[in-house]
């Protein structure tokens, strides 16, 4: 059986990396010849194509994408490993990536990476995306961890999950002040508006069984899957929302949102999930650890 080239891979890492084959070439001073012929040999050698051309650009397949993942962990870890060996240091900065649920709270991703803000030597990067991109980020490994409000199943298939959970946070009825019902729920909420979670989501099924228990049917003006669109309507719309209090904090201190209630047992959970690994990064280790249960 052959083994993976390694000099083959570097160079397949730098040219998908910079995303030129021109500007890779003068990098590692060779001639864009050679380094074309160094990437066929690796692709010959994997019996895979890792690049596909678009008029003069590069674009990696999904096999290649996938192969950048592992050449990024490869080949970072060998630059932190050379610099400890040439200098006795460590290298001069960790890097991050974590990937954010794009429909999440702005505000609890800004608490959860507060931690890094003051440390000189870490760099982290956010991408938003939906959950299979991220999922599939995390299996190319692409992100170190991502933040999502949705858990991750942790059988079959997807044993190579392992999810934290961060927070808990109450869902709440929130509106304008001005609006603010004169007694309980139900009889105070007649005639309210509604900008609610979008059908099928979790929120949303809490918060219908919560209205059907009482036997309430809500006026509902608008939906979003999206915590900041949510945001944003209650507070231009003068109708009522559900969602956490984390959303509208700062909505909350300015006075232009307030709490009428909070919904009994019902909760929005906030997880960090990782890939399982033999190395996990010391700032990935420390960020994690410094994270308790919030609720």
């Amino acid at each position: 059986m052959s083994r993976l080239n390694y000099h083959h891979l570097h160079y397949f890492w730098r040219v998908a990396t910079l995303g030129n084959l021109t500007e890779a070439a003068r990098q590692l001073h060779v001639s864009q010849s050679a380094l074309s012929a160094q990437i066929r040999a690796l692709e010959e050698s994997m019996d895979t194509q890792l690049f596909e051309r678009s008029g003069r650009r590069l674009l990696l397949t999904a096999t290649g994408q996938r192969v950048l993942g592992y050449a990024n962990d490869i080949f970072s870890r060998g630059e932190e490993l050379e610099s400890l060996l040439r200098h006795g240091i460590e290298p001069e900065y960790q890097q991050l990536r974590i990937g954010v649920l794009s429909t999440m709270s702005r505000n609890f991703v800004e608490g959860f990476i507060a931690p890094l803000i003051n440390q000189p030597k870490v760099r982290f990067s956010l991408h938003a995306r939906g959950m299979a991109n991220l999922l599939n980020g995390l299996a190319n490994h692409q992100f170190d961890l991502i933040l999502t409000n949705s858990n991750v199943a942790a059988d079959g298939q997807d044993t190579l999950w392992q999810s934290q959970l961060l927070a808990r946070q109450p869902l709440a009825v929130v509106g304008p002040p001005e609006q603010k019902p004169e007694a309980e729920f139900p009889q105070g909420y007649d005639g309210r508006r509604w900008v609610l979670p979008a059908s099928g989501t979790e929120l949303r099924s809490a918060f219908d069984g919560f209205c059907s228990r009482w036997h309430y049917e809500p006026d509902v003006q608008a939906e979003a899957d999206d915590m900041a669109m949510l945001r944003l309507l209650a507070r231009d719309t003068g109708a009522l929302t559900v969602l956490p209090n984390v959303v509208v904090k700062d909505e909350i201190a300015q006075g232009t949102l307030q709490e009428f209630m909070t919904l009994p047992n019902v909760y929005e959970n906030f997880y960090a999930v990782s890939v399982k690994r033999q190395f996990v990064s010391p700032v990935l280790t420390g960020l994690l650890g410094q994270q308790s249960l919030r609720s």
